[in-house]
């Protein structure tokens, strides 16, 4: 009989969800991905490599032009000269990216710290290494960093820190100062860190993202992954990158010829047509985001639920302890999408063991104007 490497995962709760929503009629504010079109040049790109026969493999780390845009950018937004050759790797999606990195760098015994709640990849690539997690929780309502918490997990067996800044699913930003602190935290170890940006463009009313390739210490033992899918709208498109130094980047690549080999190849010309040709797109992000955040918000002020807006990515999490607290935040997401018509996702998946009487869902306002305003009108008649 086979034994199942892991045990504890079933279907995820965002593909049960999706799924929910499709078979009641309710608006999908549970799964995060745009319901919007994506920019058209990239499309017309995309069509354009396809018909001009750009369909064999890219080279295994990624097309030289895309990596070079991906370089151009690292330089311009946070200050730091890379090499396209050795520290750049296009790869099929942030979630690949992250368990190439864990394969890289996890051993038997070894152990991988996460800050609850986390994203749901990280302790079933770090399981199959045969390492385990340590969970340790984010501090609440704000979900900053404890750091005694942190420093009393770290031990001989620590191998790596997973962070997430913009966070998921929380919105909560990462500081210089943080940065700085978990640098002194782990200087005199052989610690490496995952710092998971994928939302690094989506950042509010101002603030600015802080990113471990701002950190000449930090980066020395980081891999930093991003997203062309959040940023560009195109999440179907599964394409993503990891920026990392040139030792660490050769262990990665040696992990990921051997998981997809290469991204897919007209969609890496489109990405880097675009990239070229459109970085105005980027710059322009933060406040298109911020105007749906605004928008969604401003419709659930005149609702039950409570919440503070959140500072970063496409994510926003509600209270709803006045309004059905006999409900954990399964049951309510599943009676919001069912008898409500809005479907939410329930942040105690993102946790191994969560708070006592959490009541918090979590939506997603990268939706269409329309999408928002129907969203917030049954969300305001509970």
């Amino acid at each position: 009989m086979l034994v199942s490497k892991l045990p504890s995962v079933g279907t995820t709760i965002f593909t049960r969800m999706s799924q929910l929503a499709a078979e009641v009629g309710a608006l999908n504010l549970s799964q995060g991905f745009p319901d919007f079109p994506s920019p058209q040049p990239l499309l017309d790109a995309a069509v354009r490599h396809l018909q001009a026969g750009h369909n064999q493999y890219a080279p295994m780390t990624g097309l030289p032009r895309l990596r070079e845009a991906v370089a151009t950018k690292v330089a311009a937004l946070y200050g730091r000269s890379v090499s396209a050759d050795t520290e750049v790797t296009i790869v099929p999606g942030a979630t690949e990216a992250i368990f190439c990195a864990v394969q890289a760098l996890i051993r038997a015994g070894d152990e991988a710290i996460v800050l609850d709640p986390c994203y749901d990849s990280y302790e079933p690539a770090v399981e199959l290494a045969g390492g385990r997690c340590v969970h340790v929780p984010l501090n609440l309502p704000d979900f900053s960093v404890d750091w005694q918490r942190l420093s009393d997990a770290i031990n001989e067996r620590t191998r790596l820190i997973f962070i997430n800044s913009p966070h998921n699913p929380s919105g909560a930003l990462l500081s210089r100062a943080d940065l700085d602190q978990l640098a002194a935290l782990i200087r005199d170890r052989d610690i490496y860190l995952i710092s998971d940006e994928v939302y690094e463009h989506l950042v509010f009313d101002g603030a600015s993202h802080a990113s471990v390739l701002a950190h000449d210490e930090l980066y020395a033992r980081a891999f930093v992954v991003s997203s062309f899918g959040k940023t560009y709208h195109v999440t179907g498109w599964k394409t993503g990158y990891v920026v990392a130094p040139p030792a660490l980047t050769a262990e990665l690549r040696k992990v990921h010829q051997f998981v997809t080999f290469v991204a897919v190849t007209p969609l890496q010309h489109a990405l880097a047509d675009f990239m070229v040709e459109h970085p105005e797109h980027i710059a322009e992000l933060p406040a298109f985001y911020q105007a749906k955040r605004d928008l969604f918000c401003d419709q659930l002020a005149g609702s039950r639920f409570a919440f503070t807006r959140t500072p970063g990515t496409y994510f926003q999490i509600v209270d709803y302890s006045a309004i059905r607290p006999d409900l954990d935040d399964v049951a309510m997401a599943e009676w919001l999408t069912r008898e409500q018509g809005v479907a939410a996702i329930p942040v105690s998946v993102f946790y191994q063991q969560p708070p006592a009487g959490m009541r918090l869902v979590r939506f997603c306002f990268a939706k269409r104007e329309e999408t928002l305003l129907a969203a917030g009108a049954k969300l305001c008649a509970i």
